[in-house]
């Protein structure tokens, strides 16, 4: 699994755990419906720190808890 991936994944992931929908996500947060599909549908994938934090403060969780998971341990080497 490649970051992109995994930015993807856990965006899906915390939705779940709160309940919510990607339009309620991205209502929490200010940031764009079609940002917010571009990364889940794998469109974007490099999503900007500043993106993620947005969202992060949408949910009510900081930049830590959004990368304490699983899904970014063992990630594919970027540079090759």
């Amino acid at each position: 699994m490649n970051i992109g991936e995994a930015v993807k994944e856990r965006i899906l992931q915390l939705c779940i755990e709160n309940n919510i929908s990607i339009n309620k996500l991205c209502s929490l947060s200010g940031v764009t419906q079609s940002t917010v599909n571009n990364i889940v549908s794998g469109r974007n994938r490099s999503t900007t720190i500043s993106t993620i934090k947005k969202l992060c403060d949408g949910l009510g969780i900081t930049i830590e808890d959004f990368f304490t998971s699983e899904l970014f341990r063992n990630l594919e080497q970027e540079v090759k």
